[in-house]
């Protein structure tokens, strides 16, 4: 019988045997309908099922208003006997939650014993949510004890607390639950720390744990509540300043800090043996993590607490964290709230040296929501210091500790070792011998002698790589945001910057004198020093400069052989034309090119835009790439799909569509004409879709050819020998300053949309825009695929462009025709020649 059941399963040798035997006695008549209405569940489940559903639902009914009309010490044994009888475990689903709610917000009179058997019994419910909800319940009744009450099931509080730190439960409900429990805790006993509460085998976690052991006082108990109360990545300003009361009144500050260190730096968890998942990880798959799920309210707290209270030394260490937590190929699993917190704090600090922290964590962590909170981080910091975002962003740009010429030297036995920046991409370790000879291989002297001083250096050399990189590309980004400078201004964060002054001198930039508010801009080259008293500085954009002076730029260039950081003197220009301004809010411009899509997604990422990826999942049948120009006032939307003959799971090919322009309106952002897009916010932002179209374009494929009939070989015909985009229109002005130089000069000539290239064979003629090539007389295809190696850089090219370089390159060879050694060329020139 299920009375006999029950008694036997309830008697534990313990204090409360008698409670749960009298409560069960009371209600003999409730244990009765409960084996009633299993018996009607078993005989009639499955062939049967609406008859039993009837039969049930006639036994819950009397079940019912049996419960209603229950006083209270008759509810209250109801409780207890529904609890009892309830199974959460894999066995049995039997759960009264419907009856015991209304019962126990009915209810008075609950004695400490009732309390206490309810509590226990609500641990010992298998699934974790089920502990969870009937803990909520239990926790009703306990708020009806007085003090007196509360106390006497202190011992199966702190072990409910227990139980709930160690069980994986939704998160905001098992905010909620500890919440309560710790408050009740703490009205009982204000110095008491609830087990769990302080994780007991976190090795973060050691500082604060053995302060809590060998001193505990309610201060510091009432600090460590206060730390867990944080739940999200920035506290309110009231949470600040209690922190800081709670901190000074438990003399917690170095604690907390030590606590930080250890995040930061110290031993990680492995989920072998604990973690979010350990209870069903098989076989040697394991990962590591800082902090367990269930700790990250403390873990946050501590961020938080030591960043208000640390000063200047706590940067560091919230840099490393946020950088460990949040980075890639750290070792440990994203942590993205510890993470978030960390960015978060270190623009609290207000501290100089946490904005160049902030400026390296741009530039190495990828995830999108953590940039996002970075971006808000520097905004945030820069309103500290009263200056604006761009203006905090390029006064944050670590200069590595480099002398003014962008280098470093160290003395290593004998040996001198140099770190140096050798133009816009190339950041180089030397090694000077005692007899003047110099390598960039580490000498043995070095490597063994000083073998942690080497890697320091090849560390910083990896650093200041990174920091170049992203300061060719903010730099650029300049190019859309018509910005200006003071020139005292400028020329300490730009011009005499150690990494960011290696770009910076070779650009052209515009001055304009003291006193002259209304005059001209004048033009200065690259290296050069500006005439007369210089007040404000700009940029310089082709887009702004008459055709005479971008000839004239371009022709000095090539003459004195400067190579800028990237293309200004040779940039496109891209200007509204009739179609857009009839179409009004889109561009049509680079529409129904077919592209190689996963080339396509790759430069999004490389170029900074972000985009969806396309596939045959939800969301996926639709593309659309953004990037922000003009100092994020505005938003470029580049729409794409996958093309027609695509149905696999990611799209090999896709089809290019409009492109879009958004104005930023506070938090959102609103479609805007193209004629109310900036110009040069429209240009530059043409510019890298020209670029993705004409580096991703089937068209530039040489290969394309050897796929035999294919329903993109029309496309493919019209594209790759058709009419120059406004990049390859720029190539085409660079060749005509670059030829006459060269030593096949004579054998090399444009014509219309194409390079002619007489050998001895044939005549070749090498398309502007995809590189491929036709032969005369017939316009035979010639198949050339390049190696992937890079150029020999034989010829001085004043502006990075591969393009430009494969098709000088298939000029040097086609020029001396009768040696190639090729056998696949050699036997196509033969084919088309004869």
């Amino acid at each position: 019988m299920l009375y006999d059941a029950l008694v036997a399963e309830s008697r534990r040798n313990d204090s409360l045997d008698d409670v749960r035997s009298a409560a069960l006695d009371r209600v003999r008549w409730l244990v009765d309908l409960l084996e009633r209405q299993r018996s009607e569940f078993r005989r009639f489940m499955g062939h049967a099922f609406r008859r039993s559903r009837a039969a049930g639902a006639a036994t819950q009914a009397e079940i019912d208003g049996r419960l209603a009309g229950c006083a209270d010490e008759e509810g209250r044994a109801a409780v207890l006997c529904l609890m009892l009888a309830a199974r959460f475990d894999d066995r049995n689903s039997w759960q009264y939650d419907a009856e015991i709610e209304p019962l126990i917000s009915r209810v008075r009179g609950w004695t400490p014993g009732e309390v206490a058997v309810m509590l226990l019994r609500a641990t010992e419910y298998a699934k974790g949510y089920r502990f969870a909800h009937a803990l909520g319940l239990v926790l009703d009744a306990v708020d009806q004890l007085d003090a007196d009450g509360r106390r006497a099931v202190t011992p199966w509080l702190r072990h409910a607390h227990t139980e709930l730190m160690g069980t994986t439960v939704e998160a905001r409900l098992r905010a909620s639950l500890v919440q309560r429990l710790r408050a009740l805790l703490a009205s009982v006993d204000e110095a008491h720390i609830p087990e769990g509460l302080i994780p007991a085998d976190a090795p973060w976690a050691a500082p604060l744990r053995d302060r809590a052991k060998t001193s505990p006082t309610p201060e510091l108990a009432s600090f460590v509540r206060h730390l867990v109360s944080l739940s999200g990545p920035r506290p309110t300003q009231r949470w600040r300043g209690t922190c800081l009361e709670l901190a000074d009144a438990a003399s917690a500050r170095d604690t907390v800090a030590d606590v930080l260190r250890s995040l930061a730096g110290d031993e990680v968890l492995c989920s072998t043996d604990s973690g979010a998942h350990t209870g069903w990880i098989h076989g040697d798959h394991h990962y590591h993590y800082v902090v367990h799920q269930n700790d990250g309210d403390l873990a946050r707290g501590v961020v938080w607490a030591a960043a208000l209270t640390g000063g200047p030394a706590v940067v560091r260490h919230l840099g490393a964290l946020a950088l460990r937590t949040g980075g890639q190929g750290t070792g440990v699993i994203e942590d993205l709230k510890l993470a978030g917190a960390a960015v978060n704090a270190l623009a609290e600090t207000g501290d100089p040296a946490s904005l160049e922290t902030l400026w390296r964590l741009r530039s190495r962590i990828k995830h999108r929501a953590l940039r996002k909170q970075l971006d808000t981080a520097l905004v945030t910091a820069a309103g500290k210091q009263g200056i604006t975002a761009g203006q905090l962003i390029e006064r944050s740009v670590p200069d590595h500790g480099l002398a003014p010429d962008g280098s470093m030297e160290r003395e290593l036995g004998g040996h001198r070792v140099r770190v140096v920046i050798e133009g816009a991409a190339t950041v180089r370790l030397t090694f000077t011998r005692p007899d003047g000879g110099t390598s960039r291989t580490a000498p043995a002297a070095v490597k063994d002698g000083f073998p942690d001083e080497l890697q320091e250096l090849k560390a910083l050399a990896k650093e200041v790589r990174g920091t170049l990189s992203a300061e060719r590309a903010r730099v650029e980004a300049l190019m859309s945001a018509g910005r200006e400078w003071p020139y005292d201004e400028w020329c300490r964060y730009y011009r005499d910057h150690p990494v960011t002054g290696v770009l910076v001198r070779g650009l052209i930039w515009e001055f304009r004198d003291v006193g002259d508010a209304d005059g001209e801009w004048r033009a200065v080259a690259p290296m050069a020093e500006p005439p007369g008293e210089p007040e404000r500085v700009r940029l310089w954009h082709p887009i702004r400069a008459s055709a005479d002076e971008v000839r004239a730029w371009r022709e000095r260039l090539v003459a004195e052989r400067l190579r800028q950081p990237f293309k200004q003197a040779f940039r496109e220009i891209y200007l509204l034309t009739p179609a857009e301004e009839e179409t009004g809010v889109y561009s049509n411009r680079f529409a129904a090119h077919i592209v190689h899509y996963p080339q396509l997604y790759a430069l999004f990422k490389e170029r900074g835009w972000q985009a969806n990826f396309l596939g045959r999942h939800d969301g996926g049948y639709h593309g659309t790439a953004r990037a922000e120009f003009g100092d994020g006032d505005w938003r470029a939307c580049f729409h794409h799909e996958p093309a027609a003959d695509d149905d696999g799971y990611a799209p090999e090919h896709a089809a290019t569509d409009q492109v879009r322009f958004e104005r930023r309106d506070g938090r959102r952002w609103r479609e805007a004409a193209l004629a109310e897009v900036p110009p040069l916010v429209f240009s530059e932002a043409m510019r890298d879709v020209d670029l993705f179209v004409g580096v991703t374009s089937i068209a530039a494929d040489p290969g394309w050819t050897d796929r035999g009939e294919d329903r993109h070989s029309v496309y493919w015909r019209t594209a790759t020998f058709g009419a120059l985009t406004a990049s390859a229109e720029v190539r085409r002005e660079a060749l005509e300053r670059i030829l006459p130089r060269l030593r096949s000069a004579g054998r090399c000539s444009l014509d219309g949309r194409f390079l002619v290239v007489r050998g001895d064979l044939t005549t070749y003629r090498i398309h502007l825009g995809s590189a491929n090539i036709l032969m005369e007389p017939d316009d035979a295809y010639l198949c050339i695929v390049p190696s992937r190696g890079k150029g020999d850089g034989r010829v001085f090219l004043p502006f990075e462009d591969a393009r430009l370089s494969l098709i000088l390159s298939k000029a040097f060879l086609l020029a001396a025709d009768t040696e190639i050694t090729d056998e696949t060329i050699v036997r196509q020139i033969k084919r088309g020649a004869g």
